[in-house]
Formats: structure tokens, sequence, C-alpha cells
């Protein structure tokens, strides 16, 4: 009889009855109760009920060995066998009627042979007495059992003897989305409607019916498919979609430990036959789709995508994919084959204020686990930090990052164990070190003297954690602007007063800040600051840049320094300065190296050098040095940057401009300006300096309009003229100099004294009419730096020292001062 079950049974549950027929011999019974059956399904680690019970009741993870204990206690009031060995194996009636409502439950679930799961169930209905009794005991109901195991198979049938083993592979390899979107475990997803929408549309068409969802990092494309397992959960998708399971391909578990060759294409395949078995109630989700192409294809072996092009397109498997435009044209559309399967969804960066909204939703969360609240405000600082600070990431996952960050370390701050009980702790340690040392040596006096001490300490640690415990009532649990600006500036190494500064007071103060590095210039520096605040107060087009400027004067007078300190004043680092070198971009196919070099062409895959740099940090200023010498091809491109405020490189990506700010320079009308050909050019001869400047102004421009076309001139937000420098804007130049290498002296701890006759030599043997203020600079750097480098070589100058400079004789002294 046990021969004619054993045929109906496959490989796992055959396992579990010899482990439960081996247990009942163990314990001297001739009689194979269900009891016994129970206990071999609970002790093969590997079993489907183990997995069952561990997933679906993870609150007692002990629960299987309470179960096996009770098993075992029930057992000792049975009579033992009297022979020692049991020769002939007995089924008991309840054994026997439980084959039969396993093999009932078998056919429920569409199976040709018993599995260990239906073996379970068989095990929950009262008619086999004291073994559903006691599963019965510990709140395992037959209804809440079968559903859960439904769940767990996902529509897989068992149509082979082991098949039951190859379901391991779908568990051991897969993560079950809507299983924990059911157990409330994801994230809710906020703002992403109309993604998640289209990717129920395509998963709903009748072939290739693949949604590869293509993204930046931390757009959050893995949080799109979350929202459709949540959906599914919630029954908020179509019918056709409506009992399926998300399951999310772990590939790295499917790598782990395939050493020997065809052993990860056995893998592959068995995930592969188990959801081809579930005749398509299971949609497999590939995170960075692209790394299948290459996985397995080592020593010989077929890559994982060949393993499933076959598949999707019978349309057995259904899959959702994720990875960045950038994989996904590198290695997904070089595969023909493998990218029609699939179609593409765009998955772009929220803007601020969705990127808001979406980690409004997330906010509880993080509440919950810091133990601490944001303030109102923290989440949108975060966001807009985030997006003018962080630009090598996308949000919201950088904003995100900084509110977890932010949380983390007020919550350690609350936590942090104060000095003085630190203090109290390592003596009582120290006490308690000394007693048992007393004690080995039997020093009974000193053990007792020890004991009094710790008891002393004991009071005092007392007293400190309640004052630590009344104090932590009085601390605020809340995360405020000011923490989310402190994060920032630990991330970018930005001061903290800089991060904090509103717009609204930079701006008010620009010509000010802007004044500190350019010395002069006053109608070029107001000129710009009027036209950054017009963008800044919402007068301009949102569509175009914040700002198009041409710069036109002699060579040294600060054209390119006003530039960078643009980039230090707006964007806090002077390095987001985009500078091009207009000289390179002198031939017809310099256009390419803007946006990059056409499909077969040596550097396509590397992009433009201005729209890669522009895409990866959007706020940026960019330079353009010497504008006229670019070819006219060139100002074609730059025609639709300055009207749209945007590019479309090579690959086919827009890169927008908007939150950029544009500067040609040019030393057209050098002459007009340096020359004069009228009275008054220099702003010396008159006392009207604005008729002056605009003297020069239309000078110039009648230069200018010899060499650019009208159309890019129109476009330019101001041409802004600079004027040659005067002897005591030179001297002001001179000094800022002399304090930039001050400063970097006194980061060696050496400070230095320039005299004042040093300075007005400088200003004077360093200027010059045709060069501007350039010459100054090779000078301090001839006379003053380098025979200060000589000493510090040397040895003659040392940190903590400083260092006097003066003019003796006419020539350069330098002396060592106290």
């Amino acid at each position: 009889m046990l021969q004619q079950h054993i045929r109906q049974l496959t490989d796992k549950a055959i396992e579990a009855l010899n482990m439960g027929t081996m247990e009942m011999v163990n314990l001297r019974q001739a009689v194979l109760t269900p009891d016994f059956i129970l206990i071999g399904l609970l002790e093969q680690q590997d079993s489907m009920v183990m997995k069952l019970l561990t997933t679906y009741y993870p609150e007692d993870k002990a629960l299987p060995r309470k179960i096996l204990d009770r098993l075992f206690e029930a057992q000792e009031s049975e009579p033992k066998h009297e022979d020692q060995q049991i020769q002939n194996i007995e089924l008991a009636e309840e054994t026997n009627l439980l084959f039969e409502i396993a093999l009932e439950e078998a056919k429920k679930l569409g199976d040709r042979y018993i599995s260990s799961g239906s073996l379970f169930l068989a095990l929950l209905d009262q008619r086999v007495g004291r073994t559903a009794e006691i599963l019965s005991e510990f709140g395992l109901k037959y209804n809440k059992i079968s559903e859960d195991l439904a769940i767990m198979r996902g529509g897989i049938t068992i149509n082979e003897k082991n098949a039951e083993g190859k379901l391991d592979a779908l568990s051991q390899y897969t993560t079950d989305l809507t299983d924990m979107a059911r157990r409330g475990e994801l994230d809710p997803v906020i703002g992403r409607e109309e993604e998640i929408d289209r990717v129920i549309q395509i998963l709903s068409r009748r072939k290739k019916n693949n949604p590869v969802l293509i993204g930046e990092p931390g757009v959050g494309k893995t949080v799109i498919v979350d929202g459709l397992a949540q959906k599914i959960v919630k029954a908020e998708v179509p019918n056709s979609l409506l009992n399926k399971r998300v399951k999310v391909l772990e590939m790295s578990e499917l790598i782990a430990g395939a050493k020997m060759r065809g052993e990860f294409e056995e893998r592959m395949k068995a995930v592969k036959d188990e959801i081809t078995s579930a005749h398509g109630g299971i949609i497999l989700f590939i995170d960075e789709l692209h790394t299948i192409v290459s996985i397995g294809a080592g020593a010989g072996g077929v890559d994982a995508s060949n393993m499933l092009k076959a598949a999707l397109a019978k349309g057995q498997l259904q899959c959702i994919g994720a990875t960045t435009l950038e994989d996904y044209k590198k290695n997904i559309e070089e595969d023909k084959a493998l990218a029609r399967r699939f179609q593409p969804i765009l998955v772009k960066e929220p803007s601020v204020d969705q990127a808001v909204l979406m980690i409004q939703g997330l906010k509880g969360k993080y509440e919950k686990h810091h133990s601490i609240q944001y303030q109102e405000g923290a989440i949108e600082a975060a966001v807009k930090l985030s997006e003018k600070h962080i630009y090598d990431r996308a949000l919201p996952d950088k904003a995100v990052d900084l509110l977890d960050e932010a949380g983390a370390k007020k919550h350690l701050a609350l936590i942090y164990v104060p000095p003085e009980i630190q203090q109290l702790e390592k003596e009582k340690n120290e006490v308690l070190k000394i007693q048992k040392e007393a004690f080995d040596k039997q020093d009974f006096q000193s053990v007792a003297q020890r004991r009094q001490e710790v008891l002393e300490i004991d009071k005092k640690l007392l007293v400190e954690k309640e004052k630590w415990r009344q104090g932590l009532k009085q601390v605020d649990h809340s995360v405020t602007v000011e923490d989310i600006a402190n994060v920032v500036a630990t991330w970018t190494g930005i001061p903290v007063n800089k991060i904090r500064e509103t717009e609204s007071d930079k701006l008010l103060h620009m010509e000010d800040n802007l004044h500190k590095r350019v010395i002069g210039q006053d109608h070029a520096i107001i000129a710009l600051s009027n036209a950054i605040r017009r963008n800044r107060a919402g007068l301009k087009d949102s569509h175009r840049p914040i700002g198009s400027f041409l710069f036109l004067g002699p060579t040294g007078v600060g054209k390119t320094e006003l530039a960078k300190a643009l980039a230090e004043f707006l964007l806090d680092d002077e390095n987001r300065l985009i500078r091009l070198d207009m000289s390179e971009y002198m031939e017809k196919h310099s256009v390419s190296k803007l946006i990059g070099s056409p499909p077969g062409y040596v550097g396509y895959d590397e992009g433009g050098q201005l729209t890669e740099k522009v895409r990866r940090h959007p706020y940026s200023v960019i330079l353009l040095d010497e504008l006229e010498k670019a070819h006219p091809d060139v100002f074609n491109i730059l025609l639709q940057l300055l009207d749209d405020g945007r590019l479309t490189d090579s690959h086919g990506r827009v890169t927008s401009f908007k939150n950029a700010i544009i500067i040609g320079t040019s030393n057209i009308g050098t002459e007009s300006i340096t020359k004069g050909k009228t009275k008054g050019i220099g702003f010396a001869a008159t006392d009207d300096p604005a008729r002056d400047y605009n003297q020069v102004r239309t000078l110039v421009l009648n230069e200018v309009q010899k060499i650019f076309k009208p159309e890019f001139i129109n476009r330019l937000d101001d041409l802004i003229v600079f004027h040659k420098l005067a002897p005591e804007q030179v001297r002001k130049i001179a000094e800022l100099m002399l304090d930039n290498l001050g400063k970097r002296l006194q980061e060696n701890k050496i400070t230095l004294k320039i005299s004042k006759k040093v300075k007005d030599r400088l200003a004077k043997e360093g200027f010059s009419e045709m060069y501007g203020a350039r010459p100054l600079r090779r000078l301090i750097e001839e006379k003053i730096e380098n025979a200060i480098s000589m000493k510090i070589i040397n040895g003659e100058l040392s940190q903590g020292e400083t260092i006097a400079v003066d003019l003796v004789k006419g020539e350069f002294s330098f002396k060592k001062t106290s």
C-alpha cells in the first residue's frame, strides 16, 4: 500500500516521508501516523512547507521548532515497540486517509503528483485526527495556508516528480514584489502614475508586451515597478493583470557559486521554465537589464539574453526591464533581436515641485526609522539644495539621501551617551577589574571595599542617566533646514553660510560681491547684475538660458575673471565654470566636438564636450573664449542654444541650458577702446563717464556687427564693453593679487607683509595698456613668489615665521620679522 502512495509523490515529498519514517523507527514505533509525516516535512530545511512557514509567519521564527517539540511530546505517551529492529511498517488509517486527501489537494492545484505542500494542506484536515489538532493549536488554519501556498507557487503546476525541486529556483533567485506590497514593506509611490499606467498598457498588449524603463540613475525606475506591484495588490489594474505576481530577478544570487561550465545556464533555465509553467502568472522584473547581455557568455557559455529571447518572442515569458539610457544604447540596442522584444519607456527626472510631492509621501517612513520629525520646509530645502549643489546625481534620489543622512545625524546626536556617563562607566569597569584581581588573591577586605565603590558609582550613574533622560525631553527632535544645509556642506565642501544664504540676499548685493574679485568695470558689472536679477524676478522666458552676454574689451581687463567671479557668486564654486576655447573650433567639423560625433565616427560614445558637461552640471556658467574665432557653423548651433535653451546631441538626447549662463568673450573693437577715435575715450577727458561709455560702446558695436550676424547679436541679452584700466585700479588689482598670495602662504603658517612702496612699484611696472593686468601677475611671480619659494626650499623660511617685503635702494628686499 505504501509503495502505491509513493508512486504518486514528488521526490521532495518522498524525501520528507523517508525522514519521518526514520524518526518513527528511532522512537521505536511500528505504525506510520500523520505525526511522523509532519515531522519529516518540518525537518526538511529546504521544503516548501518550511519556506511557507518562515515567509508568511516571520513574527515567530521558532514556529517550526515549536511544532516539532509538541509532536515529540505527543509521541512520549505512545507505547514503544518491543523489538529493537522493526521489520514491517504499518500505515495508520489516518495516514491512508491523509494520502487520499493530499491527492485531492494536488488535483485542485492542477498537479499530477502530490507535493509536500499538498501533504501539508491534507495534514490540516480535521479527518486526519491529532496532527490537525496540534497544527490548530499554533493558529495554522486550512484557508490561510491554502491561500499562502497558492501565492507562493504563483500558479505553477507540478507535472513531474522532480518539479518541486525546480520551484526552489524561483524562490531562491527571485524576490516577490507583490508579496512585499501585500505585507506593506514597499514605500509609497507618488507622482509616477503616468509611467505606471504606461507600463500597464504595454503589459496588456498581445505581443511585444515587455516594457523597459530607461532613465538616469536615481530618477525612480525601480519605484515604478514597486508602484505596479502595489496596484496589483489593491486590484487597481485590468483583469488581465489582476492575479499576476511581479518577481525581481536577483542576478547576483543567480551568478553566485556558479563555477562549473553550464551551471549558470542550468539555473537560468530553471527560472525560465518555472515562469513559463506559471502560464503568464508571473511578470519578471530585471533591474540593470543590460547585465543580461554579457552574463554567462564566458568560457563558451550562452549569455542570459539569448536564453530569454525565445521565451520573450513566443510570449511565454513577460518581462519588465530597467536600465540607463547609456547602457540601453550600448548593450540592448546593439542586439536588435533583443531590443525589438521590448517597448522603451523614458523615465525623466522629476521637477523640483514633483520631487517635493514624491518625498512628502516617504517622509513618515524616514521619521519612524530615525525617531525624528522633519520640519516644514526641510523637504523643500533638501530638494532645492540637492538640485543646486549636487549635480552628478538625479532627483528624487539625491534629495532622499540628504533627508536620510540628516535624520541619521540628528538621531545619533540624540542617543549619543554624554561624556560624564562614559567616564563613570569607565571608572566602574576599572573598579570591577581591581575587584576581580583582589578576589583571585583571596583579599576579601579589598573586595568589600571595591563593592562599596561600585555602589557609589552606580548611584552617580543613576543621577547622570536621569539628567540625560530629562535633557532629551527638552531637546528638539526635528530636522531643520539648517541640518539639511550642514549635510550638503559635508558632501560638497561648500561653506554652510553660502548654502544658507538666500538668493534674494545675494542678488541684492551682487555688485558688491563681484567687485571683491573684479576691480573697476562698473558698467559691465551693473549691466550683468541687472540682467541676472531680471531673470530671477521671473521677467524672462523660462525656456531660455538665465542670461547670455558678449564681453568685449582689451585683453587683461577682467572679462574672464568676471565670468569666474559670477560662477563663484551664483553657484558657490568657481569650478562650475565650463570654459571652451573657441580657437579650437575654427574648422567646419568642429561642431561635432560640441554635440558629439555622428554614429560611426571616432568619439561617438564620448558625447559632446559642451552637451555632456551641461547635462552633468545643469547649473553652470559657460565661457566661450575668443568667440569670434569659431567657425560660422558653430554660431548656427549657438543660435538654437540661445533661443530655445536646448541642444540635441549626436545620441538624440536633449540637453537643457535653461539653468546656464552663456558668456562669450571677444577682443573685437579693442583698437576703439585703447587708442580712441573720439575725445573722451578712456573715461578721463570729460565729466560724464556714462556718455563716454556709450560713445565707446557705439564704436565697438559697429565693429561687432561686421563680424557677427544680426540674428546672433539679436539673441544675446546684452553686449557688455570693458574699458581699459586706470592706474588706481591697477594698484587695487595688485593688492588683490598680493592678498591671494598671503592667503596661500598662511596655509603654510607663514605671514606675508608688503610695504606700500612695493605695491606702488608693482602697480607701475606691471601695467600695460596693450596687455592690461596680465603682466602684473607675471611680475609678482617673478619678483615676489620666486624669491619666497627659494627661501622656503632652502629652509631660510619656515612655519610660524613672518616675511616682510620692502624696497631698499630700488631693489626688492626680503626680511624675516618676529
